[in-house]
């Protein structure tokens, strides 16, 4: 044989070397169709493979790949084709096979057998493999006699004395699991979508709201009603299953602002129609500020009525005049629809009498001394007494 066909007599029995495939070997392909049952993976110069289509579902039984994404499998069988697996199943399980899934860091199924001192006896294959307490769930409230008996996938964390010594872990593929599906639900994620979610704390500034796939968002207490409330516990309470808006996505869909509010009109909208200066209504004190009260006209709309529209007296003394949860009658004296305020001044008897008597107390004052008008601010302080009488 001439040299040159030797060297091509070398170069083909190498080729034919390189396509031997051997059950347990771990192999990368292309996936180039998806059929009803089985996909079908370009493994290169080695041809064509294929996988179980119960192999690419998630545990919803969504597929989770698509044609042209590139996987990684075990060999299950050269027989009749190559045949491709992404967990070992554990009937089938050889040496080989777990020595090849843990260096490659593919699944493994098992049977949690029994319980042992601080964890789990688990049957992979031919082999007993351990599996830590806190490694066979993401959850650390469950019963640790359900997981007896079940048929699990897990992940072999330590492989010692040619496997006869195995660490497995199913905590490690659920949480795995876990944060893809978050992160596919943050993906859908839409400013204004409406869904229905469970409460999982309650805060002082707000709640947090378990929406799905361990995805959270926060609602804030400002965002629950359009009404002021004094806590986020007086409108929901952990376990609740409410209904909120998507009101903003940030950092990547890593932050969630919603709003239970936005479901049900702004109470603002009907102000322009059904509110005008010169108006008399009645109002609930809901708030002291160094500046006045902050009066309730109906939930969602307050009103300001300035400290100046209160008789004169010593400093605080018109607080005494309005205490928190006192009602009376206070008239409209300005409406602004683009910072959403409403200027009031208490009235006594549907008018703003009370508020020009002050006037004429402090013209009085200044012309017959303080003791004079000190009666008569005695005077309009009854009336006003009267006028703003606390709920009972």
């Amino acid at each position: 044989m001439s040299e040159p066909d030797e060297d091509f007599a070398a170069l083909f029995e190498a080729s034919l070397k390189q396509k031997r495939i051997e059950r347990g070997q771990t192999i990368e392909g292309t996936i180039v169709a998806i059929g009803p049952e089985v996909a079908f993976v370009n493994v290169g110069g080695k041809g064509e493979a294929m996988i179980a289509l119960d192999e690419l579902k998630n545990a919803d039984g969504v597929l989770e790949v698509a044609v042209g994404d590139r996987i990684q499998a075990v060999v299950v069988s050269t027989e009749g084709g190559l045949k491709l697996s992404r967990k070992l199943a554990r009937a089938a399980a050889t040496d080989r096979q777990i020595e090849d899934a843990f260096r490659a860091g593919l699944p493994v199924e098992g049977k949690v057998e029994r319980a042992v001192k601080g964890g789990y006896e688990v049957r992979v294959g031919h082999q007993r493999a351990f599996c830590p307490i806190s490694q066979i769930d993401a959850r650390r409230d469950t019963d640790p006699a359900e997981h007896i008996g079940r048929l699990y996938t897990f992940r072999i964390l330590e492989y010692r004395e040619g496997g006869r010594n195995l660490v497995v872990s199913r905590r490690a593929l659920v949480e795995e699991e876990q944060r893809a599906s978050a992160a596919d639900f943050r993906r859908s994620l839409a400013v204004g979508a409406v869904l229905t979610g469970r409460v999982a704390s309650v805060r002082d500034f707000g709640a947090f709201v378990e929406l799905g796939a361990g995805v959270q968002g926060l609602l804030p207490v400002s965002e629950m009603s359009w009404s002021r409330v004094p806590s986020a516990s007086a409108v929901v309470a952990a376990g609740d299953q409410i209904t909120v808006k998507v009101l903003r996505v940030d950092d990547d869909g890593q932050k969630i602002t919603l709003g239970l509010k936005q479901l049900s009109d702004d109470p603002w909208s009907k102000v322009p129609t059904a509110y005008a200066v010169g108006q008399v209504r009645e109002g609930r004190v809901t708030r002291l500020a160094e500046f006045g009260a902050f009066v309730e006209l109906e939930p969602g709309i307050e009103g300001l009525a300035h400290v100046s529209t209160f008789p004169p007296g010593h400093a605080g003394a018109w607080r005494r005049l309005a205490p928190v949860g006192a009602t009376g009658m206070f008239e409209i004296v300005s409406v602004d629809l683009a910072t959403k305020r409403i200027g009031l001044a208490p009235v006594q008897g549907g008018s703003r009498g009370a508020a020009r008597e002050a006037d004429d107390v402090r013209e009085y004052a200044e012309r017959q001394g303080a003791e004079q008008a000190a009666e008569a601010f005695g005077s309009l302080a009854d009336k006003l007494r009267d006028a703003i009488k606390p709920r009972k």
